[in-house]
């Protein structure tokens, strides 16, 4: 069964569980596709409300957008959790000949990589919502703005979620060169949702 096949309450038992998957990689993933789903809605709220008949067609673009982001996020949510096992299997290989230790080795790095790479994916591709949340905040039904600033804040968090999984992971790879370049994208990443989701709040001061 996919992850996202699971119900909420599966979910969350599994989460609950000694089992290291689903872990905070996938709860990230979720989480960005709960944004993803807020958006939409304030978009969906918009359709048709007396008003906001000159933004009809800009919001029936972010829906279409969302919808996409949302298939997205929770592949990643399945795909974290697979990526974690496989890198798991390797510390299971034999490591009883110099051979068999050297290809354990590049195994297990192989392993950290690509679950490294699957939340990496995560947190830069929810930075993408921020542009989205804004268009629904500034021009979506003010009725349903607070759930536009928790989209903002559930992006923020999921991006920032994202990249500590990326961290713990980087912190066992001896490739210097990938763990620099994204050590240096994340920094960048980070300070960008950081920034972007202090401007899109200033928006609705009057809330604070």
């Amino acid at each position: 069964m996919m992850l996202f096949d699971k119900t909420m309450k599966e979910f969350v038992e599994q989460t609950a569980s000694s089992s290291p998957t689903p872990g905070g990689g996938s709860v990230a993933a979720f989480e960005a596709a709960s944004a993803a789903a807020l958006i939409s809605m304030v978009a969906n709220l918009t359709i048709g409300k007396s008003g906001y008949e000159e933004v009809q067609e800009e919001m029936k673009k972010v829906i279409d957008k969302t919808a996409w982001y949302r298939i997205k996020f929770l592949d990643l949510m399945h795909k974290d959790a697979s990526s974690f096992d496989e890198a798991m299997k390797a510390f299971r290989l034999p490591k009883n000949t110099e051979e068999e230790k050297r290809y354990r080795s590049q195994k297990i790095q192989e392993g950290y990589q690509h679950a490294t790479v699957v939340p990496f994916e995560v947190g830069k591709t929810v930075y993408e919502l921020f542009d989205l949340v804004e268009t629904v905040i500034e021009n979506g039904n003010q009725n349903a703005v607070t759930d536009g600033l928790i989209a903002v804040m559930q992006a923020r968090t999921a991006l920032h979620s994202a990249f500590y999984n990326v961290k713990i992971n980087l912190s066992q790879i001896k490739d210097s060169d990938f763990v620099e370049s994204m050590r240096k994208e994340m920094i960048a990443l980070e300070q960008e949702a950081d920034r972007r989701e202090e401007e899109i709040r200033a928006k609705v001061s009057f809330l604070y």
